[in-house]
């Protein structure tokens, strides 16, 4: 308690040498001349205007020290649950998913690894498995696979890591002191429309699904019902704004965006418009803002600033309950200046304070919120839990993809033959009409 008194006396103390300087300067101006009344005042000035700086220097940086210290405690309470992090694709890039040629304590070329991710106070990171768009009608169900293996092995080789797949055992992790990973899929062409590969992802761990990475992709709302009942996070990242609203619209659990930011603060098109945050709010889903400088200032160049003025602007829209962080690090090129690495969330949370955000606001947003989300898309998977497997197919003509064999049954046979020349064979036929012709020329 002795900083903060401290630092609360420190105002006080400042404004009490200011009317002092005023005071004097006032009476220097406005005295008779006599030199020693006046070499004495400005001794005393000189002095009091000495003490105002030292105590003013030292002063701001107690004050810059006590709030660093504040974002300490307060994201030791609520540490950060991250929404979006394409470690996965980095790895497979630049070590073909070799875990054993590299420590995941210290990784180079990349913004993420176990010491960041402690240092910024992330003790949930949502790994998303993204298999490039290319991949569509060919192998991508088995590029996902794989990249399910890797987030797999590096949370359960590392013990540092722990792979959740649920609120509860993610909310055990933090008492334990490790850092929960939760599988998502940034794709729907993951799952080559097929929802019993759906149910396959879900039995491996993966809690979240991105329906579309740029393009649409087959009957939604099968997939949404599936989703739902399965308990997968429904995730509208990157998605139309059309198929977002029919979603949000369909779906009877909350939705999130995993990694998006506010399009009336920076016209991207992979921004929330404010009319679609209106309707995230009614579905009571969640938007996590996305760090990546291109969304932020629609500019290859950003700064701290430019990100608190997305969270200012969705929370004057539909409040801090609705908002989250995405930082979508190794998915992008560019974040802003301050902000280049996990490690570094700590000075967003400072720049939010600063900005008069409350801690029980700032709660919701590191973890509180997606917490919510989480344990209702369970509440509506328990609700639906005594409905069957879905067993909706996806048409060939939907599907549209040229490298899936598709199984039909046998063509029936057609009815028998009319009579037994159709079914001889054209060569005895010749055989018999020559054999006919020369006995005829040889009774000749």
């Amino acid at each position: 308690m002795i900083l903060p008194c401290f630092i609360s006396s420190c105002h006080c103390n400042i404004r009490y040498y200011e009317i002092l300087v005023i005071g004097c300067v006032f009476s220097l101006q406005n005295m008779p001349s006599r030199k020693t009344s006046t070499g004495a005042l400005s001794s005393f000035c000189i002095l009091s205007l000495r003490n105002l700086l030292v105590l003013s220097s030292l002063c701001h940086f107690i004050s810059g020290y006590s709030e660093r210290e504040r974002v300490h405690n307060l994201m030791s309470r609520y540490p950060l649950i991250d929404g979006h992090n394409d470690l996965p694709l980095k790895l497979r890039i630049l070590h073909n998913n070799r875990l054993s040629q590299f420590d995941l304590h210290n990784v180079s070329k990349v913004a993420t690894d176990i010491n960041r991710l402690q240092a910024g106070h992330v003790q949930a990171q949502m790994f998303a498995v993204y298999v490039l768009c290319g991949a569509q009608e060919k192998d991508a169900v088995r590029l996902t696979l794989e990249q399910i293996d890797v987030v797999r092995r590096m949370c359960t080789e590392y013990q540092d890591f722990e792979l959740v797949t649920s609120a509860q055992e993610l909310k055990n992790t933090e008492m334990r002191h490790k850092i929960a990973c939760l599988i998502s899929i940034e794709g729907g062409h993951s799952i080559d429309s097929s929802l019993p590969a759906l149910r396959m992802y879900y039995q491996l761990g993966v809690r979240s699904m991105a329906l579309t990475h740029t393009l649409f992709f087959g009957v939604f709302k099968a997939v949404v019902e599936e989703m739902n009942r399965l308990g997968i996070i429904v995730d509208l990242s990157h998605t139309s704004w059309d198929t977002a609203l029919a979603v949000l619209n369909h779906s009877r659990a909350p939705v999130i965006f995993s990694h998006s930011s506010s399009y009336s603060i920076c016209n991207h098109g992979r921004n929330v418009p404010d009319w679609l945050l209106h309707e995230l709010k009614m579905n009571q889903g969640l938007i996590m803002v996305n760090l990546h400088s291109n969304f932020i200032s629609c500019r290859d160049k950003a700064n701290i600033s430019h990100v608190a003025d997305h969270f200012d602007h969705i929370k004057k829209v539909i409040g801090a309950e609705s908002i989250g962080i995405g930082g979508d690090f190794e998915g992008a090129v560019s974040f802003p200046q301050g902000l280049d690495d996990v490690s570094k969330y700590p000075a967003l949370i400072q720049e939010l304070l600063q900005r008069n955000w409350t801690e029980t606001e700032l709660a919701d947003v590191l973890r509180r919120n997606f917490l919510r989300v989480f344990e209702e898309v369970e509440r509506v998977r328990n609700q639906l839990s005594s409905n069957p497997p879905s067993e909706v197919q996806i048409s060939e003509q939907e599907v549209q993809n040229p490298c899936r064999l598709v199984l039909r049954p046998p063509q029936p046979r057609g009815p028998p033959p009319s009579s037994r020349a159709q079914h001889r064979p054209p060569g005895l036929l010749i055989l018999a009409t020559v054999l006919l012709l020369s006995s005829l020329f040889m009774i000749e």
